[in-house]
């Protein structure tokens, strides 16, 4: 079914709709800056105003449909279909990640094994417990990106944070901070091979530069996490350790993605910065660690639950300890409090990397179902006449990193029910799965969030805001070099994804390194990773991490605590995308 509708250039009737980049007076420029208002909206709303999430995110949707409508002249049918399109992409399968993620982590908490996670991270961190929020938030937190991606990362590392002690805001604005460095490669490098796919790039040659450009954040990563911990103070007496790690997980990034797989970056750079830390830990000790843990950890513990209470109510769900005294850990209780962790591990690296006999990936892949949205799919074209392939939406059911958590929950659960292994509150199958009701019911607004920014992500991205906002930018001529990590900056913080944000742009930037005389390879890179910065103010990241910690409808302030740190690693990265670009730092690139 098609539609008939006006485009701008022509004023005639035409049977479909092909988004243009200067609608709004034949200015690129104008239409650009019309294109911001959603955005504006939203942050106005959500730092300066301080609305709920939610609020801010359905008045945006109404700007970014009335700028689609009467700037960019997309129908308003088709405008209401990519809103709903988003709405449903919201839902299944990014929420889903999440409510399974949080479930897990409820899991562990009804069955009393959070608590020896606890005294399992003070003996691996040395009792410090800003030494054991790096440990979790970047390089657990790392390797979960790797193998999952997709929100995955943030709200298991979230929870595991609170379940340290740690307070709701500074346990969320950890993981959002350390959920950076590995996004470029996260999800077995799915940005970067899907940027490589839509510009005919090598995929290689990309990651390569890629892993020459991230590594930079790495090590800086955890000492910025020691400051939001504990500030200077918390710098002064854990640097070492801080770098150590970044260093390790950095030259891990740099070598696999160089010389071994791009695919397996992160994976590889995750084991090798936790391993570090842990030989490095053998011979140094931090200083004033049993005084941070009072001053960071008593706040939490004293402030109740943060996010409510469990299914049976015999526990807190978030930042108390558990009822009962904890007896010294056995191996059997060691055992059971990682087996959640490594079988996510397991699981999802047989979902994605298992390939010997039967072709996991591959054999998942062909359970997906892809439906051509209802009249959306073929009224949208490019300039070429073919349907825009975002309009096919994507229903993984069985792939989704979503539906492998509810997998390796209920296997977790069935575990802990069969061998108790001096657990202080046995589960049953019964409480796991009734717990996944209440997880939702709790996330109901949260989940309104989530949907509403995907949904005004794909208004703005069908109806050629995105597009026109990024013209814009790439119009700059050399200095392009500069802007070009900005442009992957602002695609993930609108759709949450540095891959979503390399399907918007990458073609762009080919094109725009091609018209300056730049590397088309720097270029895409660089979008690929000026987007990992992007993604801790995403409000779609900030809704998922402010669910796990208790903290919904708080995303406001926890934008306020993120937005500087956001703002300054991409100031970095911009200065060494140019510099590449030009011969103080173009020795950095490797040769095509």
């Amino acid at each position: 079914m098609t539609l008939s509708v006006k485009t701008p250039s022509k004023g005639k009737s035409v049977d479909h709709f092909t988004p243009a980049t200067d609608p709004v007076a034949g200015s690129v420029a104008i239409s650009a800056l019309i294109a911001l208002i959603p955005l504006i909206t939203f942050v106005v709303l959500l730092a300066v105003v301080k609305t709920k999430a939610h609020v801010a995110g359905a008045w945006s949707l109404l700007v970014a449909v009335a700028v689609a409508v009467l700037g960019y002249h997309m129908p308003i049918g088709l405008a209401a279909l990519s809103a709903s399109q988003g709405a449903v992409f919201g839902a299944f399968p990014v929420l889903w990640i999440v409510i399974m993620a949080v479930w897990l982590y409820r899991v562990t908490v009804i069955s009393g094994r959070f608590e020896d996670l606890r005294g399992i991270f003070d003996v691996i961190g040395g009792r410090d417990v800003r030494v054991q929020a790096i440990l979790v938030a970047f390089c657990f937190g790392g390797l979960l990106e790797a193998l999952a991606g997709f929100g995955a990362p943030v709200a298991i590392t979230a929870t595991m944070l609170i379940a340290l002690g740690l307070s709701p805001l500074r346990a969320a604005a950890t993981v959002l901070v350390a959920n950076t460095a590995p996004v470029a490669f996260g999800a077995i490098a799915i940005p970067i091979t899907t940027a490589a796919g839509l510009t005919g790039l090598d995929a290689a040659h990309l990651g390569a530069i890629v892993g020459r450009q991230a590594p930079v954040l790495a090590v800086l990563v955890p000492l910025v996490l020691l400051v939001i911990l504990d500030g200077l103070r918390g710098l002064r007496e854990c640097w070492p350790v801080a770098l150590a790690t970044g260093l390790c997980f950095g030259i891990a990034q740099f070598l696999c993605s160089n010389y071994f797989s791009y695919e397996l970056t992160d994976i590889v750079a995750s084991l090798v910065g936790l391993a570090g830390a842990y030989l490095f830990l053998r011979v140094w000790k931090s200083k004033g660690h049993d005084a941070a843990r009072e001053r960071l950890t008593v706040g939490a513990l004293a402030g109740g639950s943060a996010g409510g209470p469990v299914s049976d109510g015999s526990v807190a769900v978030a930042g108390t300890r558990l009822d009962g005294d904890p007896a010294k850990l056995t191996g059997a209780r060691v055992w059971l409090a990682l087996f959640p962790y490594l079988l996510v591990i397991v699981v999802f690296g047989i979902a994605n990397l298992w390939k010997l006999g039967v072709n996991i990936p591959a054999w998942l892949a062909t359970t997906n179902i892809h439906v051509p949205w209802p009249v959306l799919h073929g009224a949208i074209v490019d300039a070429a006449g073919k349907p825009v392939s975002s309009t096919v939406y994507n229903f993984q059911w069985l792939s989704s990193p979503g539906t492998l958590l509810l997998i390796t929950g209920l296997i977790v659960a069935a575990v802990y029910a069969a061998f108790d292994g001096g657990g202080r509150f046995p589960i049953t199958m019964r409480q796991a799965v009734a717990a996944i009701g209440h997880t939702i019911y709790n996330m109901r607004w949260a989940g309104a969030t989530i949907m509403l920014v995907l949904a005004l992500a794909y208004v703005m991205n069908l109806s050629g805001q995105t597009v026109a906002i990024g013209t814009w930018l790439a119009s700059t001529g050399g200095f392009f070099a500069f802007l070009s990590p900005v442009l992957g900056w602002m695609g993930t913080a609108v759709t949450g994804s540095d891959t979503s944000s390399n399907a918007l742009f990458a073609k762009l930037q080919q094109a725009a390194g091609i018209k300056a005389g730049i590397d088309p390879h720097l270029l895409v890179a660089a979008n690929s990773s000026g987007g990992v910065v992007g993604k801790l103010i995403s409000p779609q990241n900030l809704a998922i991490a402010a669910t796990a910690v208790g903290m919904d409808g708080q995303e406001s302030v926890l934008l306020r605590k993120v937005i500087g740190w956001s703002v300054g690693m991409l100031a970095v990265l911009c200065l060494l995308v140019y510099l590449q670009s030009t011969p103080v730092l173009g020795w950095m690139l490797p040769r095509a």
